[in-house]
């Protein structure tokens, strides 16, 4: 009988995983940095300093060392909430981090920190897995309209960029226009 209660188990297992895996999306972003490793580490690592980078709406607060709760604006304006615990660390090379039981968004992943191209700087490469609130159709939804993670996440390094290189991160907020101007009338 235990043969058949740990077939059982191992099939409803795998049903489990794959229903998981279908609705399970993945995304990695990668930049190069002109700046030195520790800088780019420790700006990271105080994890406040991630919503200062993203675009998009994301409060971030560290409860110890390891442990965090993020609060973001997911589809449809409801807000989605979330523990996170620190699963690995090593200094200017990697710090991974997976959502703990209970999260509005299960979630996990990686930010590693890797020499670049000969004078070029570090890699900052991130991987991310999750599961969108909504499932697949609103994880296309999210796609079509530029808020699907991934996407998030490659604009949140290209201001990680820029605000590591140059200082401050480059906007058109404020601007009378954001586009090519037309000629003034009688000017070339």
């Amino acid at each position: 009988m235990a043969t058949r209660k740990s077939a059982a188990s191992s099939a409803a297992t795998k049903v489990k995983r794959a229903a998981a895996a279908a609705t399970t999306a993945k995304a990695t972003r990668a930049v190069t940095i002109l700046r030195p490793v520790d800088e780019l580490y420790s700006f990271w690592r105080q994890l406040e300093n991630v919503s200062k980078v993203s675009k998009y709406p994301v409060a971030i607060t560290s409860v110890s060392d390891t442990e965090s709760h993020w609060a973001v604006s997911g589809p449809g304006g409801k807000r989605l909430e979330w523990d996170a615990v620190i699963t690995e660390e090593r200094p200017n090379e990697l710090i991974a981090w997976q959502s703990k039981e209970g999260a509005d968004v299960p979630n996990r992943g990686r930010v590693r920190f890797q020499e670049g191209p000969p004078d070029e700087g570090i890699e900052v490469v991130v991987d991310v897995e999750y599961t969108p609130p909504g499932g697949k159709l609103a994880a296309l939804f999210a796609k079509l309209t530029g808020k699907e993670a991934g996407q998030q996440v490659m604009e949140t390094l290209r201001r990680f960029k820029a605000l590591m290189e140059a200082g401050e991160i480059p906007t058109i907020e404020g601007q009378p226009a954001g586009g090519p101007q037309a000629p003034r009338k009688g000017k070339k």
